[in-house]
């Protein structure tokens, strides 16, 4: 599913086939248990979106929420996006050096993850990044970039 029309969460993990459902609520729940409070969950741009509500922020560039993650059940893979590795030079750093150390292949584009299975998450790593960037310093950071 590279793009889905669900309009909740429950929803859209329903709508994957079956053998995809059990990794999505994985993922979903690692995101949700680490996620700094302030964040919300919605569905976006056909995937799972944790983003600053536009009541906090609502001087956007597009004048869309700011995406801090994403969550989507790609063709050949399960996309983890995080924006706090796109935005945060150390954090990113970090994480590369720290996943790369267990010898384990990462396979990342400039925010996002993708795993083929719940077997090549490094959870704690992507916990890690989840709870890296609270919601007034990713508004400070994206303000910053406007300037």
């Amino acid at each position: 599913m590279v793009s889905s029309k669900a309009k909740t969460p429950k929803e859209y993990i329903d709508q994957l086939p079956e053998d995809r459902r059990q990794t999505m609520r994985k993922l979903r729940a690692l995101v949700r248990k680490h996620l700094p409070k302030g964040y919300v969950e919605v569905m976006r741009w056909g995937m799972l979106c944790y983003e600053v509500p536009l009541r906090t922020y609502p001087d956007t560039y597009n004048k869309e929420p700011l995406m801090y993650a994403a969550l989507a059940s790609q063709k050949n893979h399960y996309g983890v996006y995080l924006c706090g590795l796109y935005s945060f030079d150390k954090i990113q750093s970090r994480f590369v050096k720290a996943w790369k150390k267990r010898g384990v292949k990462l396979n990342m584009g400039k925010s996002c993850i993708r795993l083929k299975s719940w077997d090549e998450c490094q959870e704690d790593l992507i916990a890690e990044v989840v709870s890296a960037v609270s919601v007034e310093d990713f508004v400070a950071h994206a303000k910053s970039l406007r300037k």
